[in-house]
Parts: structure tokens; C-alpha cells; sequence
């Protein structure tokens, strides 16, 4: 759960109000969100890299595929080329 005092605890206080959810649940929420936000262009590609191979697509789909989401993103950060997204996953 959050501890008191944090910068977020009027924003659990309005989901506890607002929806079914307890406390610690709408604190969790709120930190997912947070980690969510937090995560950097290159955490992304890999992460969208990995869960999308597990799904048996082939890497000119994957790299398509990222190149059209992240613009899509909440905070979208600059353009990557199809060789710096392979750069990103494989250095």
C-alpha cells in the first residue's frame, strides 16, 4: 500500500470513492499505473518484443508491429527505425 503522505494518496482516496475497490487494491492500481508510465522506450520494445515472440510471430511482424505502437503511446517518445528497435533487442 502507499504510505501516507505520498503525492498519490488523493488519487487512491478518489478510486476507493469511486469504484468497488478497497484501499490496497486501489493502491496497487494506481502503482501498476505508475510502473506503466514509468516504463522507457527500450524496456517497451523489449518487453512488446518478448510477449509478442511468445505468441510465434516472426521479427519483421514484431518490429512492424512496435514501430506502429509507439507513437500510440501515453508519452510517445521519438521516432525508432526498424535497425534501432533490432538494436534495442539484440545490441
Amino acid at each position: 500500500m502507499l504510505d501516507r503522505g505520498t503525492s498519490y494518496d488523493d488519487l487512491v482516496d478518489h478510486l476507493v470513492r469511486t469504484t468497488p475497490l478497497a484501499r490496497g487494491e486501489a493502491a496497487r492500481v494506481v502503482l501498476d499505473v505508475l510502473a506503466y508510465f514509468d516504463e522507457t522506450a527500450e524496456e517497451y520494445v523489449r518487453r512488446r518484443h518478448r510477449e509478442l515472440r511468445g505468441r510465434g510471430l516472426g521479427n519483421d511482424a514484431i518490429f512492424e508491429r512496435i514501430a506502429e505502437e509507439l507513437p500510440r503511446r501515453a508519452v510517445a517518445p521519438p521516432a525508432l527505425s526498424l535497425r534501432q528497435l533490432r538494436r534495442i533487442v539484440y545490441g
